[in-house]
């Protein structure tokens, strides 16, 4: 089968784009013959040895679509031909990938690939940021780094959904038109303005919730947009990992820190079922909208992995094999 590997940690020009051994499926797991993968940040950082695997070569990708071609022993969640999404299981940017049958989710008849791969990783995100590292409730304030990329935008529209007010950080004008479409009430360029200084401003003093996926450039302003007791939320770090810091920073506000990770809140296939259900659902309604603006062969990785590392794509990316 054809597959993207990485053979040594480096730049995009690592991706080799080969024959691969066709994997078979083990005691409690299903391969799914993938008609779309997802692209998201961690494949970057995969791919860059920021977190490593053990072996080399490897193929990346955490999230997919598909259909099931085989099952393995003791496999009850998923059936041959069932069309299936899923995320965090490293291989997704193959044409096979071999997945532990607990985390495949049916997807509506109604829903192609390309959008079932787009919503696994980010949706289920922006989820639990929303309903369980921070439960947003009416009348709450939320910043929402990067509020045009794909976790932002959903993020920005179930917080609405929710009743919160959301600022949006964005990097240009366009991306703020999107951020605003999504339903922020206020976008914030961050090249042109002040991002904390508007937030405090807007806010009237501090919000409750910061969600923060930039990291290094963003984080010692976003602490101080937070009123007293609010949450600091970093659940990524685009812009690179935040130094060292004092936990006695956090006591000018007697702030709350986080580095939560979808692991964590996707560990049982229940709680996977419950967050794909509601994102489904919200989709099938017209409440949650998802934008799959960039569609890249898979042959074409190493150039769709640039684009996103370079802040040149909103909305979800997603490869074809």
């Amino acid at each position: 089968m054809k597959a993207v590997r990485v053979h040594n940690y480096g730049g995009p020009e690592v991706l080799k784009y080969e024959e691969a051994p066709m994997p078979a499926a083990g005691k409690g797991e299903a391969l799914v013959k993938i008609s779309a993968a997802g692209l998201n940040f961690i494949d970057i950082q995969f791919r860059t040895g920021m977190y490593k695997t053990p072996h080399l070569p490897f193929t990346p990708g955490h999230e997919g679509a598909g259909t099931v071609s085989a099952i393995g022993d003791d496999v009850s969640e998923v059936k041959v031909g069932d069309r299936v999404a899923y995320a965090m299981s490293l291989g997704s940017y193959a044409e096979h990938a071999v997945v532990p049958a607990w985390k495949l989710v049916k997807i509506p008849d109604t829903m192609d690939f390309k959008l079932g791969a787009a919503i696994m990783l980010q949706g289920m995100t922006a989820h639990y940021l929303a309903y369980s590292t921070f439960p947003l409730k009416r009348g709450d304030k939320a910043v929402v780094h990067a509020a045009a990329g794909g976790v932002g935008l959903l993020l920005t529209q179930i917080a609405k959904n929710l009743g919160a007010t959301v600022y949006g950080t964005v990097g240009n004008e366009a991306k703020a038109d999107l951020a605003r479409a999504a339903g922020a009430d206020a976008a914030i360029i961050y090249s042109k303005q002040d991002f904390e200084a508007e937030v405090k401003r807007l806010s009237s003093g501090g919000v409750d919730v910061v969600y923060d996926a930039v990291g290094a450039s963003t984080f010692e302003k976003s602490l101080n947009c937070l009123r007293p007791r609010g949450m600091m939320v970093l659940y990524g770090q685009s812009s690179g990992p935040v130094q060292a810091m004092e936990p006695a920073s956090l006591v000018k506000g007697s702030f709350f820190l986080t580095r939560p990770t979808l692991l964590h809140y996707s560990a049982t296939r229940d709680e996977i079922l419950w967050r794909t259900s509601d994102l489904f659902r919200w989709i099938g309604s017209g409440d949650l909208k998802v934008k799959v603006d960039h569609i890249f062969p898979l042959a074409e990785a190493g150039n769709a992995q640039e684009a996103l590392a370079g802040r040149r794509t909103t909305g979800k990316v997603v490869l074809i094999p």
